[in-house]
């Protein structure tokens, strides 16, 4: 089960959900010092003890993240953070 699950409706056709996605996805690798990798229309990303998933489906995206037992502290300035960037990326984007 994740420890954070935000889904964040959009208006955006797929290929452009895709590129915010991608979006979040680089900003989270460069923040986070996270891996990213496509496969279809989900998105997963990793780091030591952070991994999770941005699945794409028609008006929504939906981010789920599982955290260690170290990063389960932060999970509340994590998700703060991640709703900002989704809400950024796709709602704002549409």
């Amino acid at each position: 089960m994740a420890d954070i699950s935000i889904k964040q409706e959009h208006q955006l056709p797929l290929q452009q959900a895709k590129d915010a996605a991608q979006k979040v996805a680089d900003k989270m690798a460069t923040e986070f010092d996270m891996t990213t990798q496509w496969d279809g229309d989900i998105l997963s990303f990793k780091r030591s003890g952070v991994a999770g998933t941005l699945a794409l489906r028609e008006k929504e995206a939906q981010i789920d993240i599982t955290l260690d037992f170290l990063f389960k502290a932060f999970a509340g300035p994590l998700e703060e953070k991640v709703a900002r960037n989704m809400k950024k990326y796709f709602a704002d984007a549409a």
